[in-house]
């Protein structure tokens, strides 16, 4: 009893426990990145946006290897160092005693390495069973994976240890006391910190009886020791050069991977990205607190507000273009009094006989004794999983019917990566139409879509912003930068084999033809919430239920034709991989696009408004609904979804004061794919009214065994019947589980039902 008596003061005034809790006391930005850190790491954020998998499960050049984990190796022992250098900067002062010893800063990083060791402890941990659970790798492979993790650890801790055995030797000697003297003179804010940093070292010492060598052996603490002023100083000096020659070398480093980002060796996995940007935060509040001390809080608030105030008034404001379209000329006027001229019933019964041309030469496939059956395709957003979900569902779907539903279908509306995978298909429907060796069925484009296009999103999200303006790229004889929006289309059109890179116009004559359905693609109006209708032709009539308002004013027109409201500004030109960039607009991840208008007005994701296409399929529908009921047996919407329609209804348990105050926001949130749905069913109804044929619905859903609204808490990282993410990365788990949900009895009810509708 006595031993432990004597052991456990040991242990609390030994150097690494002190560390922690001068880490917990004072340090708190740097203890808030380590928390964010593990809770990646371990499923506790981010968890239905994927983000852990990009720790776990890190994809360099679409693979999953050895070098993808030695890159996570390499920039997670460099946060660690940008760890150890911000504390030592900022609290070697409080353990004076680690000057007297020969290489101080290696003892203070052994003795502060509680954190890191448990934080690296965990990541293994976790990646070994999320490898096994989830990748089906092998154990070569998953050894093969933690070695490239050790050997990037180890080679950047020895890099960092050969620098400040360098830099110890020389920049001491040489350089830090040649600038002492311009530092004297020049920086009192550093000189004040620095005496008030000196004073303490004479003062106000936290205890510490025993410290860890090297080789991780316990040394008593020699108590007696004396610095003068001017070694001290100079310390600071040497701690501060060493801090300004790393950060320098991280901004080299991204601005040469910022510029060179489209090419795919530089495009580093989404999660080095993370760490990167970390290392510079933490570095930067090392840099300020040097500087400022126990102003650097208020002087951090006090910069935020000032460039918060020059982003406000648009001086750092970056605008993402709309490809193909014209910026040079004079914008379009966007206000109620334009708005409400696009309700001109001269333009929309032109725009509707145009597209009438469409159905008729439709029509004209099938046997005329016999009324064929009319499908709208509808597609939910969802990211990636949406995007391959709705992919294999096509596939499928068409194959079972021998092209009777690509044949059938008359329309396409959706949003997001559902929109996507169908647009896809319809590409490849074309091509297969016009005699190229293309199979629409094949397993290669499925492979193709849901590879991984996140990686150089992320790091342009870091990076390239900063740098925008250095390269160009030209298209439809326009000159635009190659920004975070190009990064996007650039990665779409590889994992769509670059056959839906033209502009939109491109496809008016085929969709005339009857050749393959009209996609309509409806972004959301970021300043009103108005849709914008974009497709190869005018769709104006797209408003026509607004128009029958005769006697009443004050309608808000809910949709804008972008054709005839953008005809000025080359609205034909416009890329077609840019209108489903538009209608695809994730949240910080994807820019908002910015159109040439007065006030300009910004894009972002069409499921806002409807992440389905069912509103926007019965506003097709409407428009023709005479037609549709004279030459028609009758309309099926086959809902192509990445969520279950019907979803469990859970209780809410273990409601915590911060679930309280969020639960008016997070209701909302949870339920905003119920309000559309309720409003669907609700016009869907209303149709059986007006339409003289029959209406079918059918859904084939995405739905995994335990699925939950997007704010309640996840399932864990490592259960095979976890959700698959919505992101634009999938694991190999999420793509099998995926793929595989198309043989759910669910979905083989609706197939076999598909089947019998369109024989």
């Amino acid at each position: 009893m006595r031993k432990l008596y004597l052991f456990i003061p040991k242990v609390f005034y030994s150097f690494p426990i002190q560390l922690l809790l001068n880490n917990l006391r004072r340090n708190h930005v740097l203890i808030l990145c380590w928390i964010i850190l593990f809770a990646m790491i371990t499923g506790n954020f981010g968890k239905y946006l994927g983000i852990p998998y990009l720790f776990l499960d890190p994809e360099y050049l679409n693979k999953v290897s050895f070098t993808s984990f030695f890159m996570m190796g390499l920039l997670t022992a460099g946060f660690t160092m940008a760890f150890h250098i911000t504390c030592y900067i900022s609290d070697g002062h409080r353990f004076s005693f680690i000057g007297s010893l020969s290489n101080p800063f290696k003892k203070f990083t052994v003795n502060n390495s509680i954190i890191p060791a448990a934080f690296l402890i965990t990541y293994v941990y976790q990646i070994i069973g999320f490898q096994l659970s989830n990748e089906y790798s092998s154990t070569s492979e998953l050894i093969k994976n933690l070695a490239g993790l050790f050997s990037g650890y180890i080679t950047m801790t020895l890099l960092f240890s050969i620098y400040f055995r360098l830099t110890n030797k020389d920049i001491f000697k040489y350089v830090v006391c040649r600038i002492d003297e311009k530092i004297k003179q020049n920086v009192k804010v550093t000189r004040a910190s620095a005496l008030k940093k000196l004073d303490i070292v004479k003062k106000k010492q936290e205890r510490v009886d025993y410290y860890l060598t090297g080789y991780l052996k316990a040394e008593p603490v020699e108590t007696n020791s004396f610095y003068d002023r001017a070694t001290v100083l100079q310390v600071f000096d040497q701690n501060h050069f060493n801090l300004v020659v790393i950060e320098l070398f991280i901004f080299a480093m991204i601005l040469v991977l910022g510029i060179f980002k489209d090419y795919p060796t530089f495009q580093i996995p989404a999660a080095c990205s993370a760490m990167i940007f970390l290392t510079v935060f933490v570095m930067l509040s090392g840099a300020f607190s040097y500087w400022f001390g126990g102003w650097s809080a208020t002087t951090g608030l006090i910069l935020f507000l000032f460039f918060n105030h020059l982003v406000g008034e648009d001086f750092f404001t970056k605008k993402y273009e709309a490809f193909g379209m014209d910026y040079g000329v004079q914008p379009a006027e966007y206000s109620v009094a334009t708005l409400q001229n696009q309700l001109d019933s001269a333009t929309m019964e032109e725009d509707r006989l145009a597209v009438l041309n469409q159905l008729k030469n439709w029509r004209a496939k099938f046997d005329a004794n016999t009324k064929p059956k009319m499908v709208f395709l509808c597609a939910s957003g969802g990211g990636k999983r949406a995007s391959l979900w709705t992919l294999t569902a096509l596939q499928k779907a068409d194959s079972l019917t021998q092209g009777k539903l690509m044949a059938s279908s008359v329309l396409i509306t959706g949003a997001s990566g559902g929109l996507i995978g169908a647009s896809y298909f319809r590409e490849l429907k074309l091509r297969d139409y016009l005699g190229e060796p293309i199979n629409p069925y094949g397993s290669i484009h499925r492979q193709k879509i849901s590879s991984d296009n996140l990686n150089p999103l992320i790091f342009s999200l870091l990076a390239n912003d900063l740098f925008v303006g250095f390269t160009k790229f030209e298209y439809a004889g326009k000159s635009y930068q190659r920004d975070r929006a190009f990064t996007f289309e650039d990665q779409l059109n590889n994992i769509t084999e670059g056959l839906m890179d033209k502009p939109i116009r491109d496809y008016a004559e085929a969709e005339s033809k009857g050749i393959i359905p009209m996609v309509i693609l409806t972004p959301t109006v970021v300043n009103d919430g108005r849709k914008i209708f974009i497709a190869s032709r005018p769709v104006s009539f797209m408003n026509a239920e607004v128009y029958n308002f005769t006697d009443y004013h004050q309608v808000k027109v809910s949709g804008i034709d972008f054709h005839r409201f953008f005809k000025n500004q080359n609205s034909k030109d416009l890329r077609f991989l840019s209108a489903l960039r538009m209608s695809a607009t994730f949240p910080y991840i994807t820019p908002n696009t910015t159109l040439p208008t007065e006030p300009p007005i910004q894009i972002m994701d069409a499921g806002i408004s409807d992440n389905f296409g069912m509103s926007d399929a019965i506003r097709f529908l409407y428009a023709f609904n005479e037609w549709i009921s004279e030459n028609t047996s009758g309309v099926i919407f086959l809902s192509i979804r990445d969520s279950p329609k019907l979803g469990t209804i859970t209780a809410k348990k273990g409601q915590t004061i911060i679930d309280d105050v969020t639960q008016p926001i997070s209701s909302v949130y949870n339920n905003f794919e119920n309000f559309q749905d309720i409003t669907s069913d609700m016009l869907l109804g209303q149709a059986h009214s007006w339409l003289r044929v029959p209406i079918d619905r059918l859904d084939l859903q995405y739905q995994s065994d335990n699925y939950l609204p997007i704010l309640q808490k996840m399932d864990s990282i490592r259960q095979t019947s976890a959700r698959a993410s919505l992101s634009w990365r999938l694991t190999t788990r999420e793509k099998d589980g995926v793929i595989s949900n198309i043989n759910s009895y669910r979905n083989q009810q609706e197939l076999k039902k598909l089947v019998r509708l369109l024989e």
